[in-house]
């Protein structure tokens, strides 16, 4: 489409609008600004337009007014008006100088964003969209980079990778309840130290570690980094222990596992499931004093139910805090349910096998046969806790004076 020519009373118009233009410059007065102003804007760019576009037998354009808006500019009148929003800001706040008509009026944000939607749905070039629409070569250039510049800015989150689809299954744990898994470490007076939680029950415990701030943090050297301590000639780092569930790895400890194990691995493992009673002991508490988590819920809301858990978790801690003690019978007898059988995880880190086995060595010159038959015989009574809490004390200086477990349900 050729461009229109201008007629003697537009001439005449832009005179005039040059003039007090001239004039403002004279005065030192404010010059042509782009605001909202519905007197002054081409409010009814729409009716112009289509006035001008109107469709003709044969040209292929709807007839229906809002066919031919969607024709035009690819979207509804609903998108438009979202669009327009996202860039009204910036098209009013940095308005380049020129943006008019060729009647000489500020050009309004919609008729702006619909000539560049206009330019960049037709291809066609800028003097043609620019004739279509009543205004220059230059302004449909300056219009469509400023529509540009501000929506690739305003509309970023419209361009994302997906979040993982999680299906009911992925909910359901192995006893076919919809659970949601709570993963913490533990201290030597069952104090939480940290929690991950929020994802389902249908997630493997060690998937679950990796997904954990904690986790990152230890990888990257940010955590569990204390000096190096040397015992007996071997160097020591500081470690946490965890279950079969969890893979052995530098940091992270867990049991031998197999049917031809040493005394020496068996003496390991008897101290190791000693230690990681404790959390055990620990979630028990925290379920058993906690009720509405050991409880089902109807239609929990999954954006709330990690709140509860913190929150349940933060009480926890503020009676230990505090010197306070819950009432023994509180505690549950275990704190998986009924039938739970755990999944074995065979990752197996070399610099986390070399770790075990050190520990190993060096338990064996502290730990006797007797000791082991002691703790593997009864955790069930307090006698009993208390005389193993001497075998903890050995598994933890072995680093540090305390230790922390790593432990879930």
């Amino acid at each position: 489409m050729a461009p229109l020519k201008k007629s003697k009373k537009t001439k005449k118009d832009s005179k005039k609008f040059k003039k007090i233009k001239h004039k403002n410059k004279k005065n030192k007065s404010i010059g042509i600004v782009a605001v909202e102003n519905k007197g002054s804007s081409e409010c009814d760019w729409w009716d112009s337009f289509w006035h001008k576009n109107s469709p003709t037998p044969g040209c292929g354009v709807p007839c229906d007014e809002e066919d031919g808006f969607k024709y035009f500019f690819r979207v509804s009148k609903k998108t438009f008006d979202y669009i327009c929003s996202l860039v009204r800001e910036d098209l009013i706040s940095r308005p380049p100088s020129g943006l008019i008509n060729i009647e000489g009026r500020l050009l309004s944000v919609e008729k702006q964003v619909a000539i560049a939607l206009r330019r960049l749905a037709s291809g066609e070039s800028q003097v043609s969209v620019g004739a279509s629409f009543g205004v220059g070569q230059s302004t449909v250039s300056q219009v469509t980079w400023r529509f540009i510049e501000a929506l690739e800015e305003r509309a970023k989150h419209h361009l994302k990778w997906p979040e993982p689809i999680q299906t009911s299954d992925d909910w359901c744990d192995q006893e076919n309840n919809y659970s949601m898994l709570l993963q913490g470490i533990v201290d030597s007076e069952m104090r939480f130290l940290d929690i991950v939680t929020g994802w389902p029950g249908g997630m493997a415990t060690s998937r679950l570690l990796k997904f954990s701030g904690f986790y990152k943090l230890c990888e990257s050297g940010d955590r569990l980094n204390g000096n190096v301590k040397v015992v007996e000639g071997e160097e020591l780092r500081e470690y946490i222990i965890g279950g079969f569930g969890y893979p052995l790895l530098p940091w992270l400890i867990t049991p031998y596992e197999g049917d031809d194990l040493s005394d020496a691995m068996l003496d390991f493992n008897a101290l190791h499931e000693t230690a990681r009673s404790v959390a055990v002991k620990a979630f028990a508490l925290l379920k058993g004093g906690w009720r509405i988590l050991n409880k089902v819920m109807w239609r929990p809301d999954k954006q709330k139910l990690p709140s509860i858990i913190l929150v349940c978790c933060l009480l926890h801690n503020i009676i230990i805090d505090c010197g306070d003690r819950l009432h023994p019978d509180v505690a549950l007898s275990g704190h998986h349910d009924p039938g739970y059988e755990g999944q074995s995880c065979k990752q197996i880190e070399s610099t986390g096998r070399l770790m075990r086995d050190k520990l190993t060595k060096h338990l064996q010159g502290i730990s006797s046969p007797r000791k082991k038959r002691a703790s593997s015989k009864s955790f069930a009574s307090d006698h009993a806790e208390d005389k193993n809490g001497v075998q903890v004390q050995d598994l933890s200086e072995c680093r540090r004076g305390y230790f922390m477990v790593l432990e879930y349900m």
